[in-house]
């Protein structure tokens, strides 16, 4: 699959190259004619149609070619023998020639060169000659090989490990092992993809400038933040649902866990109230920690209509819950039960959060649901163990 997956990329961005080519030239010959005296009229190089990508005019006959026009500035430097060669090519079969040169900067080139048909009963005298850079798009094939190269190197021997290890083992934990794989590869699939299509088109507008470089680099940073935080949600949602991580359960206060969590979450312009009694819970704090943070940012993010300040309110009770209440549109009756499922936490959004909040409040022992709040939005009540002294 992986060198088919190499040889389908390396024909599609060729064949994309060589079309925009053909363009380029066909556009160029639709500008060409004879006047009435049958002289050749062309456009005015120094109206700078020839410039990007280059393009020469070549006059005369198949065996001898002359330069008549070409870019008056342009964007790169073209091998004239190798232009008139391919010219010459063109002009004798009477059809497009494409070849491939390398500049004296080392860089590969793609030529395309269109005959322009002469007076009727005559061949073309003229030829025309386009050129374009394709050192950037080889660069990003090879790049492409590389990657998955070393993702299939990688995977084949993740393979061979844990074949070895499930040698002993019995059936149904190796099919078990495998429908978690695979649905590891669908989340991060799924919560990816966006990302880094949006990295890619801020490296492409940066290369091309644009945009101001400052403001590339910003957005840039963000995209690779939520990179960060997508690529840390999803480990630990897989490890949650492998039942590969050890709760560390002490005695914490869950009143304090609360008050500390909203301290460290920018609430922008937003309003968060908290009302608490102390209460003690047994709990891994860490985990606890990241549950409460979750139901606070997607408060935050849906608790509200667009555009409007958020209202959210956080009470936690005597008996170990943590209600979270906000005046947003609420949830439809409809999506309360898919609601902790990934890719089910509403519009924008990919459900990892959620999804995490309900596999640690069960690991814990407890429980997360959803209902509409007295104040018209959504409330969401989180329920953990109460620490019992002895």
């Amino acid at each position: 699959m992986t060198v088919i997956a190499v040889r389908a990329d390396d024909s599609s961005w060729r064949a994309q190259v060589d079309v925009d080519l053909k363009l380029r030239t066909g556009e160029f010959v639709a500008d060409l004619r004879y006047d009435d005296a049958g002289a050749l009229e062309y456009p005015d190089p120094k109206e700078g149609g020839y410039d990007c990508p280059p393009v020469t005019l070549f006059t005369g006959t198949a065996d001898r070619l002359t330069a008549l026009a070409g870019p008056h500035r342009p964007c790169l430097a073209v091998p004239a023998p190798a232009a008139q060669e391919l010219a010459a090519e063109a002009g004798r079969e009477q059809d497009v020639a494409l070849t491939t040169a390398r500049a004296d900067n080392g860089h590969q080139l793609r030529l395309s060169a269109q005959p322009f048909a002469g007076p009727p009963g005559e061949n073309a005298d003229a030829v025309v000659v386009a050129a374009v850079d394709i050192s950037g798009s080889q660069n990003d094939h090879e790049r492409l090989t590389l990657l998955l190269t070393v993702v299939c190197t990688v995977l084949v021997a993740v393979s061979a490990l844990a074949g070895r290890w499930l040698a002993g083992r019995a059936v149904r934990p190796a099919l078990t092992a495998l429908d978690q794989q695979e649905a590891f590869f669908a989340d991060a699939a799924h919560d990816l993809r966006t990302p880094v299509a949006s990295l890619r088109l801020l490296a492409e507008t940066g290369l091309r400038g644009e945009a101001d470089s400052t403001e590339v680099m910003r957005r840039t940073l963000r995209q690779s933040t939520r990179m960060s935080e997508l690529v840390d949600d999803l480990l630990t949602r897989a490890r949650l649902k492998a039942g590969a991580v050890a709760l560390d359960l002490e005695p914490l206060r869950l009143d304090q866990l609360v008050d500390a969590v909203v301290a460290d979450t920018p609430v922008d312009r937003h309003r968060v109230r908290v009302e608490s009694v102390p209460v003690v819970v047994l709990a891994d704090a860490g985990l606890l920690r990241r549950a409460v943070a979750n139901l606070l940012g997607n408060a935050l993010a849906h608790g509200h209509a667009p555009g409007e300040q958020a209202d959210i309110e956080i009470t936690v009770g005597a008996d170990g819950t943590v209600a979270v209440d906000d005046a947003g549109p609420g949830v439809p009756p409809e999506q309360a039960q898919s609601l902790f499922e990934r890719f089910h936490s509403g519009a924008g959004s990919s459900g990892l959060g959620l999804s995490i909040t309900a596999w640690v409040s069960h690991a814990h022992g407890g429980s997360l649901t959803v209902e509409r709040s007295a104040r018209g939005g959504a409330r969401f009540l989180l329920r953990v163990p109460v620490h019992k002294r002895p």
